[in-house]
């Protein structure tokens, strides 16, 4: 292993992470997941075992695919890998349709947690990948600690509350 570059180097503050690409051992399954629920649109697809969706008319932002997974087993939960893929949305509100979509479908969710600076909602996918749905607050409402630097934190989220911005 080479060694790391001794000079001060840091990512652009511009740069984003563009996507996302799972193995999934059935791609019909996380398609009806990922679109049919959560309400990614479909973009295109790769023979008959890839796809790519998005929002809003991006590219895609999650690939899908069984090249070495089809039919497959999900990772052993305390092996290495993916932990979840986070899916920020633009508001709180839209936060709460998505809580409210998935309650009425009676999936299930893995936890809800406010930490400081977003309100996150975690759930798996069928292939048990994690999947957290969170949104920011505006970076002024962002908890510090006394030497300016962030305090994240991890408290239980309201749901109800979240809920009632549907009101």
């Amino acid at each position: 292993m080479e060694a790391v570059p001794n000079d001060s180097y840091i990512v652009p503050a511009g740069t984003r992470i563009g996507h996302v690409h799972l193995k999934v051992a059935d791609l019909d399954r996380s398609l009806e997941f990922y679109c049919g629920l959560l309400g990614f649109e479909l973009t295109s697809t790769y023979g008959e075992d890839a796809a790519f969706i998005s929002a809003g008319g991006y590219h895609h932002h999650i690939g899908l695919n069984t090249w070495f997974s089809k039919n497959g087993t999900a990772a052993p939960k305390n092996s290495s890998g993916l932990f979840h893929t986070a899916i920020l949305y633009p508001s709180r509100r839209d936060l709460a349709r998505i809580l409210h979509r998935l309650l009425q479908a009676d999936y299930p969710l893995t936890g809800a947690a406010d930490h400081g600076v977003s309100e996150a909602l975690y759930l798996d996918d069928p292939d048990k990948n994690g999947v957290e749905l969170y949104w920011d607050r505006p970076t002024d409402q962002w908890p510090k600690k006394v030497d300016g630097s962030l305090e994240m934190y991890t408290r239980k989220l309201d749901l109800n509350g979240l809920l009632r911005e549907l009101t």
